[in-house]
């Protein structure tokens, strides 16, 4: 085991003490990168929200200023990401703006049909089966309602030889913009776009539920 694997292996799931501190650093580390994904969809300020992987909160945070009449949830199978991530929401929790719980999203706790959007960030590498998980989202989105996965690690990716050792070590998934596309369009969405910005390593891709599925 090399020095930092501790360290890194907290990107998979924050735990204990390190996990507080990760789940706080990334707050500022995937903040630039949720903005400009978020710039490619339109988000509506009645809409209710999931943010599935929630980390240190900061794109709760995010959303919930941007929908001022809607509501933001987030879920997290890390307990240090959830403590972490209600303080950094408390007065939005506080609003009844935000509820932020322990969860898994092979098996999310809401009722089908309920979200506007959801959103994952830098989190659906570490998904158990990444087929699934995308199907069991679009249970509960409502029709015409939107999935938006943004991250920093892909195939192609102009650090992508230096980011095969992470992917290994983390056992991740690990994707070409066409394959996301193909991931996302077996699991039932349409109007799928997936895009990146090769000199950030960026990646974002985004589908609809068809408004004529019945589950």
């Amino acid at each position: 085991m090399g020095f930092f694997d501790p360290v890194i292996k907290q990107l998979r799931k924050p735990t204990g003490l390190l996990g507080l501190l990760t789940a706080k650093a990334m707050n500022l580390a995937h903040s630039k990168l949720t903005d400009w994904g978020l710039s490619h969809i339109q988000i509506n300020n009645d809409y209710t929200i999931l943010d599935i992987g929630c980390g240190g909160g900061r794109t709760i945070n995010k959303l919930a200023k941007i929908v001022n009449i809607g509501k933001v949830y987030g879920i997290d199978y890390s307990y240090e990401s959830v403590i972490v991530s209600r303080k950094t929401n408390k007065k939005f929790i506080k609003r009844g703006r935000a509820y932020i719980q322990k969860g898994n999203v092979s098996s999310l706790p809401y009722s089908d049909n309920y979200f506007n959007l959801i959103t994952a960030i830098e989190s659906y590498y570490y998904w158990p089966d990444l087929g699934h998980d995308m199907k069991e989202i679009l249970r509960v989105l409502k029709p015409g309602g939107i999935l938006i996965i943004i991250g920093s690690l892909y195939k192609n990716s102009k650090f992508g030889t230096r980011h095969q050792k992470w992917v290994k070590k983390l056992n991740m998934h690990y994707h070409t913009l066409e394959e996301l596309h193909d991931i996302f369009y077996i699991a039932g969405y349409k109007d799928i776009k997936v895009v990146d910005n090769y000199k950030k390593s960026m990646i974002c891709g985004y589908g609809k539920k068809p408004v004529d599925i019945g589950i």
